[in-house]
């Protein structure tokens, strides 16, 4: 198998360095893109496939399509990298609104079941994310995502109606940040490591607080050293390489 190529050797383009029309892409490149809200990340790199002329094209990561924020997407020779990418620790900004849950942990689905929030503190929240949130964690999946059993992936039985017993598994949560609290919404940054799921920390965070709660919004702000201010939407992409539609 051939050898990745080191992140550090590739260009890397977004908003301060964006790409010439005439680049090669096949030689390998990095894109950082601000995928928009709806869009799958695969939607992201078909759309982008046929800008950069270049068969090789893959992502680093998945954002759900509720989600907006940094994608990775690497082109050509670059593609080996990927795995080197994805297990670099990334950063969010989440929305998680107390008092409902929902099937997929977030807003892609409607809310389920409801809880009283009134006793909710920014203390308890800030002491719960101290004590149950912080460091390495066990986390269980959400029944929604794109882990697979038996071949299947877990959101296309948790559609068909059927629930599957999920182990917990290790995760690392490197660094919280709360910016605000306004009952019942709280806004925070959060960083981790590759596989964990922040629907599932809201999801659990609504529990562990006597309450439910939800994923209501989430930004991928950070991975490793890449970030979401230096991305360019596929648009911005598509107008720089004077592609068609």
């Amino acid at each position: 198998m051939a050898k990745p190529i080191d992140i550090a050797d590739l260009p890397v383009f977004g908003a301060h360095n964006p790409p010439s029309p005439e680049f090669d892409f096949q030689q390998g490149a990095i894109l950082l893109v601000n995928k928009p809200k709806t869009w799958t990340s695969f939607d992201a790199v078909k759309y982008l496939r046929g800008r950069v002329k270049c068969k090789k094209v893959g992502h680093a990561g998945t954002l759900d399509p509720m989600a907006t924020g940094l994608l990775v997407i690497c082109t050509g020779k670059a593609t080996k990298s990927i795995e080197q990418i994805q297990s670099q620790q990334k950063a969010y900004r989440a929305e998680i609104t107390f008092g409902s849950s929902t099937p997929s942990y977030d807003a892609e689905s409607e809310p389920n079941a409801t809880a009283d929030t009134d006793h909710i503190t920014l203390e308890m929240i800030e002491d719960k994310i101290s004590k149950e949130f912080s460091g390495q964690i066990q986390q269980v999946p959400p029944m929604y995502s794109a882990l697979k059993r038996g071949g299947k992936k877990l959101y296309e039985l948790a559609r068909r109606g059927k629930e599957i017993e999920l182990q917990p598994r290790p995760v690392t949560i490197y660094e919280s940040k709360i910016h605000s609290f306004n009952a019942p919404v709280l806004d925070m940054d959060i960083t981790c490591s590759k596989g964990t799921y922040i629907r599932s920390i809201a999801h659990d965070l609504g529990k562990a607080l006597n309450s439910l709660a939800h994923l209501s919004a989430l930004e991928r702000i950070f991975i490793g050293n890449f970030a979401n201010a230096d991305a360019l939407t596929p648009h911005q992409y598509n107008d720089i390489l004077n592609a068609d539609g």
